[in-house]
């Protein structure tokens, strides 16, 4: 799921696979395992011949768990997305995935799509939980936003349509993530018979970072997700913040879980192994002429905290003569909602930045930060297997498993720098070099630390970061939330 693109954070090594013709299955289903996700682990287009056309999901949480499904009886249930889709989805009937995953999506109009997509998820709950809002200026609950707020509500709803429909008798259903919070409590009152899991792949808020809602809306809120029977997130202290969100409204707290998401290892190797990659990091190898490289690779997204890490890497340049022209700082970032202001603006940020330590310390043979901004995931993984230093400093993350890929498929005993703010930090902050995201000079010093380390101690910290970052992959950790939700009673019994 590489790094929750969870939600995350860009895709964990999906397959390549060439786009065929949609297989829809003639009859409904009744499934004893429903995954409900904004995004689903397929994409439906037209080719240039008008045909309908099926391929993988891009990104996100769909790839691995996907290849987690493959072989249950299950359905996913997500929000149609393109024209294809929307006329697939009009046709209610499920669409088989080439990993065998029936698909079954949900009709949502484009005004609704876009109020709770654009204006609350994405616009204001995202914000909300990585505590991102600047309060001199936003957020603003005008009546555009409660007009949105409607939107997210019929949203949420319309998926209980379609998760009621293929529901077996007692069920488990599985929702992830902030953009179906509200599901819950139809759920519960339609179909008390089912088992339901809330999964955030995202952090969550304290209490007064909640506050900052209208009450109505936090409490709208913080019920829908209490109303389900288990929520679960990557880490104890986003349990904990949950918890405590749930006293301070005075709302009974359900069955809370937390159960870290690991990475797929072999599907990690055998996408990084390939001969195209393979190729690529000899090219890389290649260029960097035998100098230093620190790496990072993220979504173009305020949270990630690229511009400070930007900053941290001059910080370096400045104080330390023999390391100029003896280190690169490569960038592989990743487009994400250029929809919104914010990160169109922060998209420029990052690339003034770079464009401004370029200047000041280029040379004829040198350019200190490489950037790429596009959606290139070998390009990614041939970063992280040839980098001596791996750098994941995010401001704050449900977990960010591009912590545990760069030790997956690293061949030179990189040193993972990981920021006190990412979730990953509960299991890997021991064998990584912690920094705290605000603090420039002390991610410099890390940076400086890292690549002076002695072999022996990479050494030893790589191979504890890989074992440790191995630990419950996507399959198994499916099979646990599956449990959690089993071990619980019905969201509907009270």
């Amino acid at each position: 799921m590489m790094s929750p693109c969870p939600p995350g954070e860009r895709p964990n090594g999906a397959r390549s696979r060439e786009p065929r013709p949609p297989v829809f299955r003639e009859e409904p289903l009744s499934a004893d395992l429903v995954i409900a996700s904004n995004r689903g682990p397929l994409s439906l287009v037209r080719d240039e011949d008008g045909r309908l056309v099926s391929g993988h999901a891009a990104g996100g949480l769909a790839p691995s768990l996907a290849r987690a499904l493959e072989g249950r009886s299950a359905v996913w249930v997500a929000a149609a997305m393109s024209t294809a889709e929307h006329e697939a989805a009009a046709r209610h009937l499920p669409i088989e995935t080439d990993g065998g995953v029936q698909v079954r999506l949900v009709e949502v109009s484009p005004e609704t799509f876009g109020a709770a997509y654009r204006v609350v998820a994405n616009g204001t709950l995202w914000f909300l939980y990585h505590g991102m809002f600047d309060r001199v200026y936003r957020p603003v609950f005008d009546r555009h936003f409660y007009e949105a707020w409607d939107g997210y509500r019929s949203y949420n709803e319309s998926f209980v349509d379609v998760i009621e429909q293929v529901a077996a008798d007692g069920a488990t259903v599985v929702v992830n993530d902030y953009h179906l919070a509200l599901v819950g409590s139809a759920l519960a009152a339609r179909r008390p018979d089912l088992r339901t899991v809330h999964f955030a792949h995202t952090p969550f808020c304290s209490p007064e970072e909640l506050a900052v809602l209208p009450r109505s809306v936090a409490t709208e809120l913080i019920d829908g997700l209490s109303s389900f029977g288990v929520v679960g997130f990557h880490t104890e202290r986003w349990v904990e913040a949950f918890r405590r969100c749930t006293t301070a409204l005075d709302v009974d707290a359900p069955r809370l879980v937390a159960i870290p998401l690991g990475v797929d290892a072999a599907e990690l190797h055998r996408r990084s192994e390939s001969h195209e990659t393979a190729k690529r990091r000899d090219e890389l190898i290649s260029r960097l002429e035998g100098r230093k490289y620190v790496f990072r690779s993220d979504r173009v997204e305020p949270s990630k905290n690229v511009v400070r890490g930007f900053l941290a890497f001059e910080e370096v340049l400045e104080g330390d003569a023999a390391l100029r022209e003896n280190v690169v700082f490569g960038a592989r970032l990743y487009p994400s909602r250029e929809e919104l202001p914010e990160y169109l603006a922060y998209r420029s940020a990052i690339e003034r930045a770079a464009q401004r330590i370029n200047n000041r310390f280029a040379t004829g043979s040198f350019t200190p930060i490489e950037l790429e901004i596009a959606d290139d995931l070998d390009a990614s993984l041939v970063g992280l297997s040839v980098a001596d230093v791996i750098l994941v400093n995010p401001l704050r993350d449900g977990m960010n498993l591009v912590a545990k890929e760069g030790p997956i498929v690293n061949q030179k005993n990189g040193v993972l720098i990981l920021s006190t703010e990412a979730g990953a930090f509960e299991q890997l902050g021991e064998e990584s070099l912690a920094v705290e995201p605000y603090d420039v000079h002390g991610t410099a010093a890390a940076l400086r630390r890292a690549l002076e380390l002695p072999a022996s101690e990479r050494r030893a910290r790589a191979a504890r970061l890989s074992t440790l970052a191995s630990v419950r992959p996507p399959t198994e950790w499916l099979t646990e939330v599956v449990a959690s939700a089993k071990r619980a009673k019905p969201a509907g019994s009270g």
